[in-house]
């Protein structure tokens, strides 16, 4: 991917673990690299095709100035999160901050921090099958995209499909969603569940009734597993609930484990 770089951009401003620090304010230096395609931009030769690294390190400066951290970490982190959100090309960025005059008590050239932060895509199942379901995952999909570091970008229709596992209820009104996101897969499994509970998600009987269940089916071509969470979903390929709307949205997405795309999980399915 290309990369603009931003090499020791110089700010003076207040942060820091202790109070004379915050008060009386020093240096700091910032870099960056700016990941996109700016393949248009030089064909082109139109600064709206690429990212204006002037406003960057405007934003940059603005951003370090006008806010007060302990840690440097958190203004690595803040930047990150600024500058992804509000530039449209921006796909991920390396972030370096500098304190040259670090109160540690010994002498040193500088200490710095250095983050790498970008967008993420996932994709995510929602189901309802009691109450209002359309409204439920109306709310879900509003929720999703209203938090912090996240985007929706697509939303497939709704479906309605019997229920898995326990017959015995209501039939579910199912679909998925597609979204690009700041957050980790543990993060965003905790954004999901927090969405869950808001809407009335009561945890008791595994496939029984619920108001909103939100599963990540793709993040990336991640393939993980742990105490809490498991990534692809281990149950979508055998889910025409889960296939069948994400068909609508990403038929060519590739799952990572079976080395198949969505749309061929989708046919194997039908025909067994």
């Amino acid at each position: 991917m290309d990369r603009i770089n931003i090499k020791n951009l110089e700010v003076f401003a207040k942060h820091g673990v202790f109070a004379e620090e915050r008060a009386l304010g020093q240096k700091f230096i910032i870099s960056a690299t700016l990941y996109a395609d700016l393949r248009r931009a030089g064909n082109s030769d139109d600064l709206k095709a690429s990212i204006d690294y002037g406003e960057v390190c405007k934003k940059i400066k603005d951003f370090v100035e006008g806010n007060t951290f302990s840690l440097i970490e958190a203004v690595a982190e803040g930047l990150a999160r600024m500058l992804l959100a509000e530039e449209p090309l921006l796909n991920k960025l390396w972030i370096e901050v500098m304190k040259p005059w670090a109160a540690v008590g010994v002498q040193l050239e500088t200490v710095s921090v250095e983050m790498e932060r970008g967008w993420h895509t996932a994709y995510i199942a929602l189901g309802s099958n009691m109450g209002d379901r359309r409204a439920y995952l109306d709310a879900a999909v509003r929720e999703i995209g209203g938090a912090k570091g996240c985007r929706v970008l697509k939303v497939s229709g709704f479906i309605e499909t019997a229920p898995y596992g326990v017959t015995e209820q209501d039939d579910f009104l199912n679909g998925c969603l597609k979204m690009e996101t700041l957050m980790t897969p543990g993060e965003l499994l905790e954004l999901l569940h927090g969405i869950e509970n808001g809407n009335g998600r009561l945890r008791g009987e595994r496939w029984g009734p619920r108001t909103l269940d939100l599963d990540i089916i793709f993040y990336d071509d991640v393939v993980m597993s742990d105490d809490v969470l498991r990534i692809p979903h281990v149950e979508a390929h055998k889910r025409d609930f889960v296939l069948r709307p994400m068909c609508e949205i990403a038929p060519n997405m590739l799952h990572p484990v079976f080395g198949k795309t969505v749309a061929e999980l989708w046919d194997e399915l039908r025909n067994a």
